[in-house]
């Protein structure tokens, strides 16, 4: 098992171009929400030690990484082998369990995992399709403001950050995990249900909330170090379905 602060996932070399890159393993952190893909697998990536915080995460692809592998395809490029399309997040069982059994688990069977996962957590965040854009801006309006009040009073920007002894600053980081990203995840799921009633500017702010979503999960939760982070977009989001 790796640390949770180290920057890849359990892998034993290096795949080139069918190694995703920075932005699809914060995309496949931010859709397993934590958990094994396979459906009804309830294992948490992420298990406190006691001492510490671990993941026991892997990256398990689809399509294999080469052409000989696990449900291989030839004339897949290395690109679309590391594509997030092309990978699954899985427990070390069950990343052992379609590997070694590929013909019990044939590309069909992981694709469909990878796709019930995410509509399980469209319905725990509360997504729903609604007929106007009122009615998507009051589900997400209470989440915004809750998120926008925790910002105001405990940043990292605040005063509080000359004080190495703060009781903010370890506020801020249990609320970030606590509500902000969760808000910000119903948020999102929200959004896309209903991206039919958005104008293309507001699906292109939609894009950009989501890398922001993105980048705190990388930083928070999987503490994936990215350098620059996307910002949140304060006035597109402000006017979202306005």
């Amino acid at each position: 098992m790796k640390l949770i602060h180290e920057r890849y996932f359990l892998m034993a070399c290096s795949r080139g171009k069918a190694s995703p890159d920075t932005l699809t393993e914060k995309r496949l952190f931010a859709s397993s929400a934590g958990y094994c893909q396979r459906p009804g697998c309830t294992t948490h990536l992420f298990l406190d030690t006691g001492s510490k915080v671990i993941h026991v995460a892997e990256m398990a692809h689809i399509f294999a990484a080469n052409d000989y592998g696990p449900r291989g395809k030839p004339d897949m490029s290395a690109e679309e082998r590391g594509a997030f399309e092309n990978l699954i997040l899985l427990c070390p069982t069950c990343h052992t369990t379609i590997d070694k059994a590929p013909e019990d688990f044939p590309d069909e069977t992981v694709i469909g995992w990878k796709r019930e996962h995410e509509r399980k957590l469209a319905s725990l965040f509360g997504a729903q399709v609604f007929d106007s854009r009122a009615e998507t801006l009051a589900a997400i309006k209470p989440l915004m403001r809750q998120n926008r009040m925790i910002f105001e009073q405990l940043n990292p920007d605040l005063d509080y950050r000359f004080n190495p002894e703060a009781e903010e600053a370890a506020q801020w980081k249990y609320k970030m995990v606590q509500q902000i990203i969760p808000n910000s995840r119903r948020i999102l799921s929200i959004l896309d249900a209903n991206t039919g009633l958005m104008t293309e500017a507001e699906e292109d702010t939609l894009e950009l909330f989501r890398q922001h979503v993105y980048d705190l999960e990388a930083r928070h939760v999987a503490k994936i170090h990215i350098g620059a982070r996307a910002r949140f977009p304060t006035q597109q989001m402000a006017e979202m379905m306005r």
